[in-house]
């Protein structure tokens, strides 16, 4: 069998990592650790280890290490010439989750050449947290950002949910369409993690407004919570102008099961459009479905 040669550089740069994140870590096994300043270098150099697990060993580290080391990270994530590192700093920052560390993710998500930076950075702004929301907006609400950007804010704030609620409340109402469009979707995660009658509420309301997409996303939005007392809206909606949204209502009614829905859904199997009927049908296999193992019980 035939290996192939690692150069001697390479070798004893990998095992002076390997000795040194093993030193550091019983350090902190045994409180003898001190953060200074020359061994969080070290221990941000060490994300550029060519192999995967040494490489999650430091993050791992820097992360137990916590909000000290964010000033080396940021800085790593902002200026090393080596895209390993940068990758490495943002998902570790992410780990980390200091509010600090907002405007560098920031400035990283919008201007990095590397995707997987990007994507790391947006990922440690959604779990910064309630400190990330009012950029992520912006974002949202600029005209110079591009679709894949507002795209991954979004879905940062979806991630946030309930810590972002008060600024969701507020934005529901923004100028910006993409904004409320992410709000709503972001609305129904907060109503899905804490049973929140407010954003139920604003969900339901979000079924009238005058913007399609608005109503789509709020249609498809109560099929997530399950919110049985949107039945009666959402019945109205199948009726909506816009196939999308009918669709959207259509497939939440299957999916909360409620049965005062399979009449107003059986009159949609008459529908002109091939789509609604098909989703319609099996609307209603849910329903009848779900009624069955009530029953059953």
């Amino acid at each position: 069998m035939h290996y192939p040669i690692v150069p001697v550089k390479i070798e004893q740069i990998q095992a002076d990592n390997d000795a040194f994140i093993q030193s550091v870590n019983e350090q902190i096994t045994l409180g003898t650790f001190e953060a200074t300043d020359p061994l969080l270098e070290q221990l941000v150099a060490g994300l550029g280890d060519l192999r995967g697990l040494v490489r999650l060993r430091f993050a791992e580290t820097l992360g137990e290490i916590g909000e000290a080391a964010t000033p080396f990270l940021v800085d790593a994530l902002a200026t090393h010439p080596n895209v390993t590192v940068r990758r490495a700093a943002a998902k570790t920052l992410t780990i980390i989750a200091d509010p600090t560390a907002v405007p560098n993710l920031l400035h990283a998500f919008l201007t990095d050449e590397d995707t997987v930076v990007r994507g790391s950075s947006a990922g440690a702004l959604a779990r910064t947290g309630e400190a990330a929301v009012p950029s992520l907006l912006s974002i949202l609400a600029s005209t110079d950002q591009p679709e894949d950007i507002k795209g991954h804010a979004a879905w940062a704030l979806a991630f946030i949910g309930s810590d972002a609620a008060d600024y969701l409340y507020k934005a529901l109402n923004d100028a910006s369409l993409d904004v409320r469009c992410a709000v709503i979707g972001a609305l129904g995660h907060v109503a899905q993690e804490q049973s929140d009658q407010k954003s139920c509420n604003l969900l339901v309301s979000a079924l009238t407004d005058p913007e399609s997409i608005i109503r789509t996303e709020a249609a498809a939005a109560l099929g997530q919570v399950n919110y049985p007392p949107a039945v009666p809206q959402l019945i109205l909606a199948t009726q909506d102008a816009d196939l999308d949204v009918r669709k959207a209502a259509i497939n939440s009614l299957g999916k909360i099961g409620d049965r005062t829905a399979l009449k107003p859904l059986q009159a949609r199997l008459n529908d002109p459009q091939e789509v609604i009927k098909v989703l319609t049908k099996l609307a209603i296999a849910q329903i009848e479905r779900q009624s069955q193992a009530k029953d059953d019980w």
